[in-house]
């Protein structure tokens, strides 16, 4: 493997590992039950990714991605029912994800199996966001002026960081 191909692998599974953490931890305290169950989910899914990921760079360690972990955690802080980090992930974090995965993939050199995790990657990604939309749309609307504050900041967030449009390829 390049150098460059494990500095994409590496970046790749922080992303997961971040979600998995994130998503696994804030779970059990959220006050809405259907939001506690597709957190759960989602975050077995990222967690699956964040294994093969693992397996295929050979027990590879990474820390957290600052900026994605500050987003998500902003979310949980600022909703107690867990819509907010659900909506982090289906519409700032998801979409950002999808863009970095086709840019990983754009930049791999020669590797089969990494291009092929990043394209199961791109449609677990996909699966999530929609498995979220379902959810959601059973719930009552959030017309709450502060809630949307918060859920712009989120995106904000990430404009900041220079990451307006995906979560980069280096940490």
């Amino acid at each position: 493997m390049t150098s460059t191909n494990r500095e994409i692998a590496e970046h790749l599974l922080a992303c997961y590992d971040t979600i998995y953490i994130v998503l696994g931890e804030s779970a059990p305290a959220f006050t809405n039950d259907a939001y506690v169950v597709r957190a759960y989910e989602s975050a077995r899914a990222y967690g699956e990714l964040a294994l093969e990921m693992r397996e295929h760079l050979g027990g590879a360690k990474v820390s957290p991605l600052p900026v994605l972990d500050a987003v998500l955690r902003r979310a949980v802080a600022g909703d107690a029912s867990g819509a907010l980090v659900l909506y982090a992930m289906a519409m700032v974090v998801g979409p950002r994800l999808l863009v970095t995965l086709l840019d990983a993939r754009t930049a791999l050199t020669n590797d089969s199996a990494l291009t092929e995790l990043s394209n199961h990657a791109s449609m677990d990604c996909v699966k999530e966001i929609r498995a979220t939309g379902e959810v959601a749309k059973d719930q009552a609307p959030i017309e709450d002026p502060e809630w949307q504050s918060l859920a712009r900041a989120l995106s904000e967030t990430f404009d900041a960081a220079g990451n307006a449009e995906s979560l980069g390829l280096s940490r």
